[in-house]
């Protein structure tokens, strides 16, 4: 007989400056279940338009500080067609870097852990100047031990 394992939390993020921040942390301990998951996936759902969830380096902060550059630097601002900047120059931005790398991930558990690389973290990209908080839909499910 197989110990289905279903469990659904809503994870909230204070707010975070511009940039590219890592989450694991804040995932893991909002999970404190994931530990008797033997084999499962985790999905990740950011409820908002103008952030992003990605995958990506977790030791070396030069690279989420890269990233923050790339994307201001492929998605400028004032950009004279766009029409949707009600909430600022950086409101229409935020919504096109949102859409490029997404706002969900799913993640395999093995043995109670997410199985992530040695030199990968869940990161959260804020793309507004503010923000605010930022709400996270997090299903996990798979066998339990």
């Amino acid at each position: 007989m197989t110990n289905n394992f279903w469990q659904s939390e809503k994870i909230t993020l204070d707010s975070y400056p511009r940039g590219f921040h890592l989450i694991t942390s804040h995932v893991e301990a909002a999970l404190p279940s994931i530990r008797h998951v033997e084999v499962g996936l985790l999905h990740l759902f950011l409820q908002h338009t103008s952030a992003s969830l990605t995958i990506n380096e977790n030791a070396d902060p030069t690279v989420r500080q890269d990233m923050e550059a790339f994307f201001n630097h492929s998605v400028k601002e004032e950009l004279p067609f766009f029409r949707h900047t009600y909430e600022g120059k950086d409101d229409m931005p935020a919504h096109l870097k949102s859409s490029i790398l997404g706002c969900q991930l799913t993640i395999p558990v093995q043995q109670g852990k997410l199985a992530l690389g040695t030199w990968q973290g869940i990161m959260l990209g804020e793309h507004r100047d503010h923000g605010g908080r930022r709400t996270i839909i997090a299903t996990l499910q798979g066998i339990a031990a």
